[in-house]
């Protein structure tokens, strides 16, 4: 008997997995210390226990696809192909940095990998990932996706309804994913949710919706690649409700009393990184060593990170207030321009 022809492809894509997830926790973790060194100022919101969405789902995309999502998106950037020195960069406020140093943690933003933010505002960008998909249909671009990260408290958002309809009433290619976590800041689902089960919530609006163990990448992975393949495939758009967990308090800021510490200790017991990479392990995929080379790996890419950021200047003052207020550049056609951003 010979083995299916996709079992290679398929194991490599999970070590690549276990690869994301873990420089996802080593550049959360350091980000975690700079900020109390007070390299990294502002809000920051980290992504530590919720690794395998972002690495099971983001690693199945095409590069024509595009990546839309919240101020939790560190690890969505990374894993998308914006490097390790222009996210930090990005973190420290220095020009070198993916939005020029000023959006800081929130906003990062790379046309070049097609990642649409980083939105600060919580439901703010499903209505943008339903232009994006709009926009592809419009102009004929089969066979694109546009994924949308967005946390559970954004569906008590006017947007989020708003956003769903449209795309199902419009059939745009858009991949909905909602990282339940259980706490919109420091409120709890079941005690601002009369309707906890999401994906019933979002299967009202006539889109296919399930939901997903989060702490599992190989689920992840599995129900990533089904709803790809349909809203691909041109069956519209698609829900996953991810249910996950951060480690770690909704912000920097957040003293985090509203969680039982017996409860968060549960959660770490299903820590995506371990448990998946024991499973590898078991299953022979992984040799004596293997994991601790994928972690000495992602250190030195962040600690080089570190100190590219740390040596990148700062904006000159001098253009501070370019892509803020007009230049004046001479008759030009606004309409074609507009065009070219659009075939872009």
């Amino acid at each position: 008997m010979t083995a299916p022809a996709d079992v290679a492809p398929r194991l490599a894509r999970r070590l690549h997995t276990l690869a994301d997830m873990i420089r996802i926790r080593v550049l959360e973790e350091r980000c975690a210390e700079l900020y109390g060194q007070m390299k990294i100022r502002g809000f920051l919101h980290l992504y530590v226990g919720e690794e395998a969405i972002a690495a099971s789902i983001i690693g199945q995309l095409d590069a024509d696809d595009a990546v839309v999502a919240t101020y939790r998106e560190h690890g969505h950037a990374l894993v998308r192909g914006v490097t390790a020195r222009a996210i930090m960069a990005e973190m420290f406020g220095r020009a070198e940095g993916c939005s020029g140093g000023r959006g800081g943690s929130m906003h990062l933003f790379d046309a070049a990998t097609r990642f649409y933010g980083g939105n600060a505002i919580v439901g703010g960008h499903l209505p943008l990932a339903v232009g994006l998909g709009l926009a592809d249909e419009m102009l004929g671009r089969t066979g694109r996706v546009t994924v949308c990260f967005f946390g559970e408290g954004a569906m008590a958002e006017g947007e989020f309804h708003e956003a769903l309809n449209l795309a199902a009433l419009w059939q745009v290619p858009v991949l909905f994913c909602c990282e339940n976590n259980l706490y919109a800041m420091g409120t709890s689902l079941r005690s601002s949710e009369s309707q906890t089960n999401l994906a019933l919530k979002a299967s009202a609006y006539e889109v296919p919706a399930w939901s997903v163990d989060a702490m599992d990448p190989d689920e992840v992975a599995a129900a990533a690649e089904r709803a790809l393949a349909m809203v691909r495939g041109g069956g519209g758009p698609a829900f996953l409700e991810l249910r996950t967990y951060r480690f770690r308090a909704h912000s920097m800021f957040d003293p985090d009393l509203y969680r039982d510490p017996a409860e968060v200790e549960a959660w770490k017991q299903r820590d995506p990184i371990a448990t998946f990479a024991d499973r590898l392990t078991a299953e022979g995929a992984l040799g004596p060593g293997d994991v601790e080379a994928l972690w000495e790996a992602a250190s030195s890419e962040v600690e080089d990170a570190v100190a590219f950021a740390d040596q990148a200047p700062l904006e000159p003052v001098e253009t501070l207030l370019r892509h803020v207020t007009a230049e004046p550049e001479g008759p030009h056609d606004v309409v074609a321009e507009r065009e070219q951003e659009v075939t872009r």
